[in-house]
């Protein structure tokens, strides 16, 4: 074992979802995926209601986000049924884009 993960290991952060794939997006992905303003997103750190750290990627900043508590101030703020409404629009655009694909893959 390597000592960075012995150290993992010794503080818990392995099994936190701050390192597992897909467990945190950034405030851009939440405004995207989830319709929530900046401020929204800001307003609901202050609150204590989202964890965060700061990335820096190619020199700009920006929040990392843990996905669960996203989805669960998403819950609270519009209800459950937003949420759903959301993953279920999503996933109808995803199949009509793979339809469209596929029908100019028949047609040539």
């Amino acid at each position: 074992m390597y000592p960075e993960e012995e150290l993992r290991c010794i503080t818990g952060e392995a099994k936190s979802a701050w390192v597992k794939k897909g467990a945190t997006l950034s405030d851009k992905s939440a405004r995207k995926e989830f319709g929530l303003t900046q401020e929204e997103i800001v307003e609901a750190i202050n609150d204590g209601k989202l964890q965060y750290r700061i990335n820096i990627i190619f020199g700009n900043p920006y929040f990392k986000l843990v996905r669960s508590e996203v989805e669960a101030f998403v819950d609270e703020k519009y209800g459950s049924n937003y949420l759903k409404n959301k993953k279920n629009k999503k996933e109808l655009a995803q199949v009509y884009k793979e339809l469209k694909r596929l029908k100019a893959h028949v047609a040539i």
